[in-house]
C-alpha cells in the first residue's frame, strides 16, 4: 500500500489546468520537505491534486504556507529539453491539512468550516453535524503504557498445559 503523510512548506502557489477530454481540474504546485537529519538540505516534490482538490488548493492554499499532505508517491519519467530523461518523485493528494503557524493542525472550528465546500460537492451525501467532544483532561506529554503485553508468571502459575 502506498499511502505517504508530508509536512511540507508550499513554494510556488497552486497552478490550475484542465484535462482536454472531460475538462477535470488539476493543480500542480512544488512544495520543500525537510531533510531527515540537521545538515541533510531540504528536498522539493511536485503535488499534484485532481477534481475538487484541485479547485480546494486553488482557494486555500498559498505560497510559505506549512501543510501536512496525504497521498501517494510515484516516481514519473520526462525528457528534459536537452534530450536526457530524468526521474522525478510526484506526490498525488488525497487529503490537505492546513497547519496553524505554531505548527499544530488548525483549530477545530476553522477546519470543519474549510472542510465544508469539500462535504457539499456534488454526488456526495451531506455531513453528517459533529458530535462534542467529552471533556477529558489532556496532558501536554503523552504518557505511554510500558507494561509488557505477557505478565511475568512465577513458575508453576502458567494455565496453558503444554
Amino acid at each position: 500500500m502506498n499511502h505517504c503523510l508530508l509536512e511540507v512548506d508550499v513554494l510556488e502557489a497552486p497552478q490550475v489546468r484542465y484535462t482536454q477530454d472531460n475538462q477535470t481540474p488539476v493543480a500542480e504546485m512544488l512544495v520543500q520537505v525537510e531533510g531527515l537529519r540537521p545538515d541533510d538540505p531540504p528536498g522539493q516534490l511536485k503535488v499534484v491534486g485532481w477534481g475538487n482538490l484541485a479547485q480546494d488548493l486553488q482557494n486555500r492554499v498559498q505560497p510559505g504556507q506549512r501543510l501536512v499532505l496525504e497521498g501517494r508517491l510515484r516516481m514519473s519519467t520526462f525528457t528534459r529539453q536537452d534530450g536526457i530523461k530524468e526521474k522525478r518523485a510526484e506526490f498525488t493528494l488525497a487529503r490537505l491539512h492546513p497547519l496553524a503557524p505554531g505548527g499544530s493542525p488548525q483549530p477545530a472550528a476553522a477546519a470543519t468550516a474549510a472542510a465544508a465546500p469539500a462535504a457539499a460537492a456534488p454526488g456526495r451525501p451531506p455531513a453528517a453535524p459533529a458530535r462534542a467532544a467529552q471533556a477529558a483532561p489532556v496532558s501536554a506529554t503523552p504518557s505511554w503504557n510500558a507494561a509488557p503485553l505477557v505478565p511475568d508468571l512465577a513458575d508453576g502459575d502458567d494455565d496453558i498445559p503444554f
